[in-house]
């Protein structure tokens, strides 16, 4: 599928992090002002800033990569959040296996395991 089948704010390919803070994230030479989900198809924009309003149709894209991820990595924003949860359990009821932390942790351990081409995604939200 294309970048345009995929939609705006998607950009093709796996990516290291290169910056983030309350402006958002740089990855590929690129910003993005807001959240975004690090999949192995590629990076796109995630619309929101708090994880306890996630709901079933924003895990939609990581559900469709399930097989191509080993590690989940979310970054929950300026302080980590506790591994367990409705969101938590969710994922981990789809077979996920995610470890939650801060989201310049999650964008470290993000860079590493992608330099080691572990089949990592990211969920990262942007620290407002």
């Amino acid at each position: 599928m294309s970048a345009a089948a995929r939609g705006p704010g998607f950009l093709p390919g796996r990516h290291p992090i290169e910056g983030y803070g309350a402006d958002g994230f740089r990855f590929a030479g690129m910003a993005h002002p807001g959240s975004i989900l690090a999949l192995p198809s590629g990076i796109r924009a995630w619309p929101l800033d708090d994880l306890a309003l996630v709901g079933d149709a924003d895990l939609a894209p990581l559900h469709a990569e399930r097989e191509a991820i080993e590690l989940l990595i979310i970054g929950s924003g300026r302080k980590a959040m506790l591994p367990f949860g409705p969101l938590a359990d969710r994922l981990r009821e789809a077979g996920f296996r995610p470890e939650f932390m801060d989201t310049p942790a999650a964008a470290r351990t993000y860079n590493v395991l992608l330099a080691e081409n572990r089949r990592v995604a990211a969920l990262l939200v942007r620290m407002a």
